[in-house]
């Protein structure tokens, strides 16, 4: 485990508890009627391209208080225009499948079944829904590679040729993208834009890769099942790049109830986790979501034999401060005591295995 070390605390401004400023002025949303109750449930799609090139302040203002406004009323958003070609995206997927041929390719190969994401901190509680219902999921954990303790594992380049560098140069690609939204965040809450600059050079992030494997429908119906169980993310923000067989999940913050958020080609899901949220004592939320079985019309249009979900991957980019970051609010009475990211993170994930 890394030594940790007490440091400054990181401070947001007050500002940012702010109340709403009213009704979101985004002109693009994907709309997902909330069954149960009729309330539109809209994750915002923002062209993040505008913020990336704009011409003057007033304009990345404008994107910044939208993606803001989004974290505040969802904790989740599409961006499109974020600057990484389909190219890359699609270069990663491809080495991504060849490399769950070898498990050894990664420090953190998970198998199935072996993590149970949850909210609960009870260790036999945990225990028992991994027994009862673990996750329907295999996953790869990719490090910063120059880290002195948690060191990643590559398989031999002969193996799998270009693995290692696609994912090191994948895994800069996707911090420059959390440091630019980082950015935006800072100017949507009225702080300094390099507020977060020095608090996530670190790079402490974890790039994983996901497959879910083919599953009979039946054991994602039962009590409790799911290809990932509901969790919030831990650290500042999560990037997901979904394939289009979709599953994801998201809670409506107002009513509770889970709403699909579908694969939308060229963008990004983006949301807040829970130390942004404790950092802003939940101004900006971390939102509950899982991964479900697809639906019906994805099963109905696949190959595989009937009663059987078909494959899904995903890549998603765990954005953290860095580890020795004492993240807190500066509001008086703050929500929670201090705690640095890797306290957080070390204890969460503890909890999460087995």
């Amino acid at each position: 485990m890394l030594r940790t070390r007490v440091l400054p605390r990181c401070h947001l401004s007050p500002v940012v508890l702010r109340g709403l400023r009213g009704t979101a002025r985004w002109k693009h949303s994907t709309p997902v009627e909330d069954a149960h109750v009729g309330v539109p449930f809209r994750i915002p799609l923002i062209d993040f391209s505008a913020f990336r090139t704009a011409s003057s302040p007033s304009e990345r203002r404008r994107i910044a208080d939208d993606i803001v406004d989004g974290f505040k009323e969802v904790g989740f958003i599409y961006l499109t225009g974020h600057g990484i070609q389909p190219d890359v995206i699609e270069n990663v997927y491809k080495k991504d499948q060849v490399a769950w041929d070898d498990p050894r390719a990664n420090r953190g190969y998970v198998k199935v079944g072996r993590e149970r994401v949850t909210q609960s901190s009870d260790a036999e509680e945990i225990a028992a829904l991994r027994k009862k219902a673990p996750d329907a999921k295999e996953t790869m954990e990719i490090g910063r590679d120059w880290d002195p303790v948690w060191r990643n594992k590559w398989p031999e380049e002969t193996d799998v040729p270009g693995f290692k560098d696609t994912m090191l140069r994948f895994f800069q690609t996707c911090h420059e993208l959390h440091a630019m939204v980082m950015r935006s965040i800072a100017l949507g809450l009225d702080l300094q834009e390099d507020f977060f600059e020095n608090k996530i050079g670190q790079q402490s992030h974890n790039l994983r890769l996901l497959s879910y494997p083919p599953i009979p429908v039946r054991l994602l119906s039962e009590e409790g099942q799911a290809r990932a169980g509901v969790h919030s993310d831990y650290g500042t923000l999560t990037l997901l790049f979904q394939d289009s067989v979709g599953g994801l999940e998201v809670q409506n913050p107002r009513t509770q109830h889970f709403q699909p958020a579908p694969p939308i080609p060229g963008t990004v899901v983006i949301n807040t986790g829970d130390l942004l949220a404790r950092w802003s004592n939940d101004t900006l939320r971390s939102t509950l979501h899982r991964v479900v079985a697809p639906s019906t019309s994805k099963i109905s249009n696949t190959d595989i034999p009937e009663g059987m979900t078909p494959a899904r991957q995903s890549i998603a980019f765990f954005c953290n401060p860095n580890f020795d970051a004492a993240c807190v609010s500066a509001s008086n009475p703050s929500k929670y005591p201090p705690v640095t990211t890797e306290q957080y993170i070390v204890r969460r994930l503890a909890e999460t295995y087995d």
